[in-house]
């Protein structure tokens, strides 16, 4: 087996979860810390109405993005689940289909934010002075989306085939190269919002050119051929099946939390900036609990397609145990050293209260979140996406606009606002057991009991 590749399907369970997983740990964690730098060149050297008209982008940001990870997560399940079978052909068709579909969503995500820009901020109640610098950041942005939609691809494939070391070294390199150009662009260019915008996307096509690269240097079986790159009709619908549900389960949260912004931006400023400064947590404790459910569908789309039925469901609660514990560990520390953390974003010590209110209440409930999004990656890794997905429109879109409509229009204190998070994933993790309980066993039918 070529250097970097993993064969998911032997071995020790629990010792290779977590060997696959540290690299993914490693580069979401890095996603994080390069996107925070972003805020801080912005807020240090471009001023308040920069960092404003970036921050007023990040909703719809993440409603395009998501959908973009949430393809390459389909992408990922495809691939493993034919590499695990060792159904080389259907690997071949599968990576080539899957690199012109994410391209076109790259490139329809490009149109969307160029031309809808203007239209979706001011629905959105961008202030009228952040306005043009919104728009101008999303414009310059969005031109980066092919770039990220391919690089997902990229990291959707290398992971399905349990080589999660390249992805981090490609984002690695393209993320410190990011925060040398923002300086650069920033400080030196005067170039403010859209010297961000631009150092974002130069780095997104040099991970897609590093990605791309890789895939059609390596001999093996996902290998990228130009003369193989065509839309086979059957992998086209699989892709679609598997990875619209996916990136729609990514949008759906961050319309949800629109409502929740809009109930925080009841009270005072002293609040709304403590929460926004405690909010910074919740990216670094969920993008390392992620990559546990990324190990958790690879691991058992590639167990699946082998027919290894007892490494299936251990590859769920190994997977499932991790992400509770590492969710666990992070949540407390933040209640413990929560005003330390608070410190690096404001030295206002009622600020700080203020996101101490958010960060003991999430800090305990983080790892209760690991039951619905590990369980969702479970459903993922058999091939089922529409009904968890449409769980999760119910159990954390729907059910957080009824609470915030009336639990926190009953109460009006904060509590009552952020127990709405414990509540809609413990909802929709019962739910989603339920769901993937009965799924296995219907997958499971085509396979000889163990």
């Amino acid at each position: 087996m070529p250097s970097g590749e993993k064969n998911l399907t032997e071995g020790p369970l629990a010792r290779q979860i977590l060997v696959f997983s540290v690299p993914l740990v490693l580069s979401n964690l890095l996603q994080a810390l390069f996107n925070m730098s972003d805020i801080a060149v912005v807020g240090r050297f471009a001023g308040s109405q920069a960092l404003g008209s970036v921050g007023s982008t990040t909703i719809f940001v993440t409603l395009i993005t998501g959908f973009l990870i949430g393809l390459g997560g389909g992408v990922n399940v495809l691939v493993a689940r034919f590499y695990g079978a060792g159904n080389t052909r259907d690997v071949e068709k599968s990576v080539h289909s899957s690199l012109l579909v994410c391209l076109a969503a790259g490139i329809l995500m490009l149109l969307i934010g160029v031309v809808f820009s203007p239209a979706l901020l001011r629905l959105l109640g961008t202030k009228p002075d952040l306005l043009e610098g919104a728009i101008l950041y999303l414009r310059i942005y969005f031109l980066g989306m092919p770039a990220m939609a391919i690089y997902n691809f990229g990291n959707g494939v290398f992971s399905a085939v349990g080589n999660t070391r390249k992805p981090l070294i490609y984002l690695s390199i393209s993320g410190a190269l990011n925060v040398v150009l923002n300086l650069f662009f920033v400080i030196v260019c005067q170039m403010s919002v859209a010297g961000v915008a631009l150092a974002s996307i130069l780095t997104q096509y040099l991970s897609a050119g590093l990605i791309l690269r890789a895939l059609a240097r390596t001999e093996s079986c996902y290998g990228i051929r130009r003369d193989q790159l065509r839309l086979d009709p059957a992998m086209t619908r699989s892709i679609l099946g598997l990875g619209v549900p996916a990136g729609c389960q990514n949008a759906i949260f961050a319309l949800a939390n629109l409502f929740i912004q809009a109930g925080i931006n009841t009270f005072d400023t002293v609040v709304v900036s403590g929460n926004s400064a405690a909010a910074n947590a919740d990216p670094l404790v969920y993008d390392v609990m992620a990559a546990f459910y990324t190990a958790c569908s690879s691991f058992m789309s590639q167990n699946y397609g082998a027919g290894k039925r007892n490494r299936v469901k251990r590859s769920y609660f190994i997977s499932l145990g991790y992400s509770f514990g590492i969710g666990a560990v992070l949540g407390l520390s933040l209640v413990f050293f929560g005003r330390t953390f608070l410190a690096l974003f404001t030295t206002e010590q009622a600020v700080i209260e203020a996101g101490m209110q958010r960060l003991v209440i999430m800090g305990l409930c983080y790892p209760v979140s690991a039951f619905m999004d590990c369980t969702i990656a479970a459903s993922r890794g058999l091939g089922r996406t529409i009904v968890p997905t449409i769980i999760v429109i119910m159990g954390s879109c729907v059910f957080r606009v009824a609470w915030v409509y009336t639990i926190f229009a009953y109460f009006g204190t904060l509590q009552s606002l952020y127990l709405l998070f414990v509540c809609s994933w413990s909802i929709t993790a019962i739910a989603e057991i339920i769901y993937f309980a009965w799924a296995y066993k219907e997958q499971m039918k085509i396979y000889d009991p163990a």
